[in-house]
Formats: C-alpha cells, structure tokens, sequence
C-alpha cells in the first residue's frame, strides 16, 4: 500500500535548488530571493486524490490531481509555464512526469522515516529538499 504523505511539512534542507531554478529559466532576482525561503508544503491525501499546496512570504503554490490521471498543470508563481503532468507510485515514491517546454522534467515524494523528501528535476538539474512535519 503507498505512504500517506498528508501532513503538514516544514523545510529542513535544500540541496541544488539554485541549479534546479536556473534550468527552469527563473531570473537571477527570484533565484536569490527564492533561495532564502523556507516553504511549508501541505499534503491532502484522500486515496488516489491529492492536494498539495506549497506556501511561502513571496508565492504560494497550488496543484490538485488524482494518480494515474494526466492532467494539464499551469506553474503561474513558479516558472510560469504549462505543462501536461501525469502522477504514478512507483512502489512508495509518489512521481510526476512534466511534459512541455522545458525537458526531463518532474518530482518525487517519499517518506523515510518521519521525514518527506522531495526531488525536483528539470534538464539534468536535480534539487533535493527535506521536510519534517509541523
């Protein structure tokens, strides 16, 4: 059975995510701004049905879908580009697959013990993020 991901989640560490910002194309000054945030992620897990809204003093960010459903996303408040998503498990790790402009690109959620990490990549780039619960 797949990992209840819901909760309330705190950023602990970050790793590349300055890399991952500049294959995404995000401008030098939200890049420096960006880099100093410590977003709080909260995660609805109602089955197959996810909720997951990223918040922070400079954007929030919304996305709802349901597994195994591709769905079109509009990144307006992160890289402002639209792109045809489709969520899998893939064992425990929860995967988006992102196609549009930008290649390669997507994320990974998983729990490892009372932490959820998070892999973001996008053009060879990957930003590793780990979050603890509220």
């Amino acid at each position: 059975m797949p990992a209840d991901l819901s909760g309330t989640w705190n950023l602990l560490s970050s790793d590349n995510f300055e890399g991952y910002m500049l294959a995404l194309g995000i401008d030098f000054a939200t890049r420096k701004i960006a880099k100093l945030l410590k977003p709080q992620k909260v995660i609805e897990q109602n089955g197959d049905s996810f909720t997951i809204q990223t918040c922070s003093s400079l954007r929030n960010y919304l996305v709802k879908f349901k597994v195994g459903e591709e769905f079109e996303e509009d990144n307006k408040g992160l890289d402002n580009r639209k792109c045809t998503s489709l969520v899998t498990w893939e064992n425990d790790k929860l995967t988006c697959v992102q196609r549009g402009e930008k290649k390669n690109r997507g994320w990974s959620h998983w729990m490892e013990g009372d932490q959820l990490h998070l892999e973001m990549f996008c053009e060879g780039q990957v930003c590793k993020q780990t979050f603890q619960r509220a």
